[in-house]
């Protein structure tokens, strides 16, 4: 069937009806379960080119049959339509996927090379190494005041470490309706806050919102144009970034039912969408293999397969303890520690492990420690608006770290 697509980037909404083709597995009526993919390559995939440094590491056989029975479970009970699962160990892998991409308006299996909307992982893939890398070149600095590089920003008091490690006071999002890029930035500027700078944590996208901002005026750049050149295409991710080429659609994960049709490679959260799909807090598109890529690059201290994107000092800010003394929670710059909203650290990954989530169903895990990361990429939201990602989020944590041989309980540290 051909697919109709709305005229338009900036407000376009795809629309993407594609036939059921080869069902597989015995899990799920009409969409069933791909079979095992664990461990293989991915063309294009962070298992290529891997760094020599990486020790062969292997995974308990076990848990591994584990994870596939939580997540099947999950698919079979509804709470997901499907999911893409990335375990990576040293140089080991196990990667497979789960259940549908697409349950309405037709069904099609879910495969490993899905691009999902990425929601909140856009604060930690786009914006975070954004600022770090500005902070790297000595054209920024933490503790700048907003108003440095906003002077419009109604509050003095409130720096870059506050945004960034969400202790700004900002409310968790805009309290206003925008239409636009530069009224959503008008109206971050002018929100009022609920709690002194660095006396509360509290997750906020206007937060994100300002710092997205902050990387376009320093760098001259817009955000999408600038960690594509500096993140995204230096480290091979393909198919990462805002606004997936119409060509791709067909491998997009749809999200919700709206009154027009359904979001399909247009962005889900709805504050992005009006400012035309490119935001700090939400926009990005990406694949399991191209989080695999990044979360390497990562664990090796910002290089990969000899190209360097980020210096290992960066790489240690970005993901240790930059909030305010005195707050029980523990947030690098972006990255999450130890919060409320550190559900996939599971119970085993130790604090000082570092991840982050995004509200369609999105989540990453890293473990420097045990040179461990998880990725569960999702669709939950789809179709309409329902579905529930936290308890496997946890379950998922707990049993690729075990997977990993780790056994030592998470214990959370007096601060």
């Amino acid at each position: 069937m051909i697919s109709p697509t709305l005229a338009g980037r900036g407000m376009g909404i795809r629309f993407c009806t594609v036939w059921l083709g080869i069902v597989l597995g015995l899990l799920v009526p009409g969409c069933r379960t791909p079979g095992p993919t664990a461990a293989r390559p991915h063309r294009g995939s962070a298992t290529n080119n891997l760094p020599a440094v990486y020790p062969q590491f292997r995974f308990v056989p076990e848990k591994l049959a584990e994870l596939d029975a939580v997540i099947n479970a999950s698919v079979a009970r509804r709470e997901i339509p499907g999911a893409v699962l990335w375990l990576g160990h040293g140089s080991a892998n196990h990667f497979k996927a789960y259940g549908c991409r697409s349950v309405w308006p037709t069904e099609e299996t879910m495969t490993s090379d899905t691009i999902f909307d990425a929601a909140s992982l856009t604060k930690v893939l786009a914006t975070t190494p954004a600022l770090v890398k500005l902070m790297e070149q000595g054209r920024i600095d933490l503790d700048d005041p907003v108003q440095r590089h906003v002077p419009e920003f109604r509050h003095a008091r409130i720096t870059l470490r506050h945004l960034a490690t969400h202790t700004s006071g900002l409310p968790p999002g805009l309290t206003q309706k925008t239409e636009g890029y530069e009224a959503a930035i008008a109206r971050a500027c002018a929100e009022k806050t609920n709690a002194a700078p660095g006396t509360a944590f509290k997750y906020s996208d206007v937060n994100f919102i300002l710092l997205g901002e902050v990387v376009r005026r320093v760098s001259g750049q817009t955000l999408a144009a600038y960690v594509e050149q500096e993140f995204y295409r230096p480290l091979g991710m393909r198919d990462t970034g805002y606004w997936p080429p119409l060509e791709k659609t067909d491998r997009v994960a749809p999200t919700e039912r709206i009154a027009d049709g359904i979001l399909r490679g247009t962005v889900h959260d709805p504050t992005a969408r009006r400012m035309g799909g490119v935001a700090g807090h939400a926009g990005v598109f990406t694949t399991a293999p191209d989080l695999a890529r990044y979360c390497r690059m990562l664990l090796n201290g910002g290089e990969l397969g000899g190209v360097r994107v980020l210096s290992p000092d960066s790489v240690r800010r970005m993901t240790t303890p930059q909030s305010p003394r005195g707050l029980a929670e523990s947030r690098g710059i972006g990255w999450d520690i130890n919060s409320p909203y550190a559900g996939p650290r599971g119970k085993v990954f130790p604090v000082g492990s570092y991840g982050h989530t995004g509200w369609t169903g999105t989540s990453l895990w890293i473990d420097p420690a045990s040179q461990s990361f998880v990725l569960l990429l999702s669709n939950r939201n789809h179709p309409d608006g329902g579905g529930s990602i936290v308890s496997l989020r946890s379950s998922v944590g707990t049993l690729a770290a075990e997977a990993c041989g780790l056994r030592a309980p998470a214990a959370v540290p007096a601060r």
